[in-house]
């Protein structure tokens, strides 16, 4: 099994973490590894990223998991189950009204080193996404305050 994984202390709810995390269409505008996505975040739903890292091959996946301010997971990979893609962006709410995101993929599965091979190594992005929702959410809760 092969996994990446990036976490961030965000000063803002997790209501305003949540409120970024689900409008994906909306990423491209504060993260610079994401050209954009297409889809609704909605359990069952597929959604498709175009990351500027590997921009011949989009990431397609399906919503897995909706758990408002709490968790969203995706699932992707070859057929069969034979390589699983799975992405978890996860919300815990600090006593001091924070947030702290964690955003983990693992890939597992008996072809799991064909994705393997062909995924650059995926920390240096996710924490630049932690980074942009962290900026986004400080700066709209900054401007509510």
């Amino acid at each position: 099994m092969r996994s990446y994984e990036a976490t961030v202390r965000i000063d803002a709810s997790p209501e305003e973490v949540w409120r970024d995390l689900v409008d994906v269409g909306s990423w491209r505008d504060w993260d610079s590894g994401v050209d954009r996505v297409e889809g609704r975040v909605a359990l069952g739903e597929r959604l498709t990223l175009y990351a500027t890292m590997i921009r011949s091959r989009p990431f397609v996946v399906t919503v897995t998991e909706l758990r408002p301010r709490e968790a969203m997971r995706w699932r992707g990979g070859l057929p069969l189950g034979l390589a699983v893609i799975e992405r978890t962006y996860q919300l815990d709410a600090q006593d001091d009204g924070g947030t702290v995101l964690t955003v983990r993929e693992d890939q597992t599965g008996p072809l799991a080193w064909v994705t393997e091979r062909s995924t650059p190594d995926l920390n240096p992005s996710f924490r630049q996404f932690c980074a942009g929702v962290k900026a986004r959410a400080e700066g709209r809760s900054r401007a509510s305050g």
